[in-house]
């Protein structure tokens, strides 16, 4: 993937475990449906399919992506489990699956919660991050289009628990994972939109699957007008060629 997202040292704001009572560490998320795939509410999978879109079209030969599926970390019962609107696992390449069993195919690298006006009931944040812990995932971030301070939080992996980075780090959206960099873009439809950039300022995103074909059809009307316009003045200048031979002709057939 993109170099230039720092490894170096990483500032995080205190442990953060799922049974801390601070407010800081325990914003609320909300509600989803029960159905695999397809649990969140329209709102919150309008956010997060474009995304799972991106990661897929991005990763699909060298990860294993999930949307909202079951993920379970204990074999023993069906109870310990979460959904992350997206996660990936690393070296395995994309295929097919109903839930995630972590005893089978290991831990993902890489989870994703989505905020959304839909979602209610679901439990406080500080429980949902010790699931995370618990289920051994290693980068979890957290985004809240509704929140203009600290839209998108991130937790890593440290000594056993799973830590915030601090508010003022400099990596603060860095996808260490996958070697990318979170962003903010803003969808006329939905607002607020979480997306992956090859460059520290955004810019450099990475495409949904549309937005990729938009760009493929641009390039090809280009390439078109381009060969159009060579091949027209590759026209005129024939014409001009065969008219300077006619011109040639004609005074060497005059008398004198």
């Amino acid at each position: 993937m993109s170099a230039g997202v720092g490894t170096g040292s990483r500032r995080h704001d205190r442990p953060c475990p799922g049974r801390s009572s601070s407010p800081r560490c325990a914003p609320r998320i909300r509600h989803r449906h029960t159905a695999p795939g397809s649990r969140s509410g329209v709102g919150s999978r309008r956010r997060r399919y474009p995304l799972y879109l991106i990661l897929k079209r991005e990763l699909a030969h060298t990860a294993t992506l999930g949307s909202d599926q079951f993920v379970y970390w204990d074999p023993t019962t069906s109870k310990k489990r979460l959904a992350p609107d997206a996660f990936v696992r690393l070296g395995m390449p994309h295929r097919t699956f109903r839930t995630w069993k972590i005893w089978l195919h290991l831990a993902p690298d890489l989870g994703v919660e989505i905020v959304s006006d839909s979602d209610e009931g679901e439990p406080a944040w500080d429980e949902k991050l010790e699931r995370y812990r618990a289920a051994g995932i290693p980068e979890v971030v957290r985004f809240d289009p509704e929140d203009r301070e600290r839209p998108i939080r991130v937790w890593d992996a440290l000594e056993g628990d799973l830590v915030e980075r601090a508010s003022d780090d400099p990596d603060l959206r860095a996808c260490e994972t996958l070697g990318l960099w979170w962003t903010v873009v803003q969808d006329p439809s939905l607002g607020p939109m979480l997306r992956l950039a090859r460059d520290r300022e955004g810019h450099d995103l990475l495409p949904t699957p549309d937005e990729a074909e938009s760009k493929a059809r641009e390039a090809e009307s280009k390439a078109r007008e381009a060969n159009d316009k060579l091949q027209a003045e590759v026209q005129a200048l024939r014409a001009e060629l065969a008219q300077a031979r006619g011109k040639r002709k004609t005074r060497r057939r005059s008398p004198g």
